[in-house]
């Protein structure tokens, strides 16, 4: 009778580990061996109708998550009520034999290896491969789609560094684990994010030439700022106006300034230029100490001119 071992709680420490390998294979076999209390391949083979080969994998990557004892056993770790649900966002510990093996007997694998070389710029050093390892087998990244990670990180420290600094092993993991977080776990999603995160970018690119910003990139909290904006729906004609207000008020880019305009907007349902020049009938209002004088109108169609050479 299995009454007693199917009663077996998940630790959420666990739960969190079986969730972060993104591999079903991997979840329903633990499952399956905690409700069983034995290893017994044939058996788990026939049961979650998968071949020895799944099984095999799915057994040995569960030893190397520690959820599997020597003896054959599930082994999930005692329930602790104030652990986190989530795993440290660390990898794996690997030997440096399996990973030449791995090398050796999984094409897929082996390119992945060899696109991390290119992408980093050098040889691989044994935490390199380890990396690429825990993300194609701890993580569970299709080998389709960890290409358009690397690729992704390169494209992003070029845009950040320049073309001659290359990503290190570490940015490549964070990057990972980013997308793990989002499931970005198909081609198909790895390509809708990347085009969307350029858009992003070129969206803040041209506001930030709008707002008269040259030789420096932005700051953290300008960029957080920016998004914000863009976020909430606003077209950049409207961000134009805000900018020209602020300036009007202020004598300088005062964002938090900005950013009280662009929210008073936003809660109005205002996020167009036509929207705003028909329906803004409130000033701005002036910053403490200083005397609001009559607010300049907008020239729309110097406006749109302005933002048409951007």
């Amino acid at each position: 009778m299995q009454e007693n071992t199917a009663e077996k709680n998940i630790s959420r420490q666990a739960l969190g580990k079986l969730i972060a390998a993104h591999d079903g294979d991997v979840a329903l076999l633990y499952l399956h061996w905690l409700q069983s209390g034995s290893l017994d391949t044939e058996q788990a083979a026939s049961a979650l109708c998968r071949t020895m080969r799944e099984i095999t994998a799915a057994e040995e990557k569960l030893r190397r998550m520690g959820l599997l004892t020597d003896s054959g056993q599930a082994a999930p770790p005692q329930a602790d009520p104030g652990a986190p649900a989530d795993p440290p966002e660390v990898l794996p510990q690997y030997l440096a034999a399996d990973l030449t093996r791995r090398s050796r007997e999984d094409p897929a694998f082996s390119a992945i290896l060899a696109e991390g070389t290119r992408v980093i710029g050098h040889s691989l050093s044994s935490n390199d491969m380890r990396v690429l390892f825990g993300i194609y087998d701890y993580l569970g990244f299709p080998a389709e789609v960890i290409f358009m990670l690397l690729s992704d990180c390169a494209e992003q420290f070029a845009e950040r560094y320049g073309t001659s600094r290359r990503p290190s092993a570490k940015a490549i993991e964070k990057l990972a684990y980013e997308w793990a977080r989002q499931e970005i776990l198909t081609l198909e999603q790895a390509e809708s994010y990347i085009d969307a995160r350029r858009e992003r970018r070129g969206e803040i690119g041209r506001i930030k030439i709008l707002l008269n910003i040259y030789g420096r990139e932005l700051t953290a909290t300008e960029e957080k700022y920016i998004s914000s904006w863009l976020d909430m729906g606003f077209h950049e004609e409207a961000i134009a106006i805000a900018y020209d207000r602020t300036l009007t008020k202020t004598n300088a880019l005062k964002w938090p300034y900005m950013n009280k305009i662009l929210l008073s907007w936003h809660e109005k349902g205002l996020h167009t230029a036509k929207e705003i020049e028909e329906k803004d009938t409130r000033r701005t209002p002036a910053p403490h100490g200083s005397t609001a004088g009559e607010q300049k109108p907008v020239d729309m169609d110097a406006l749109r001119r302005i933002i048409d050479k951007i």
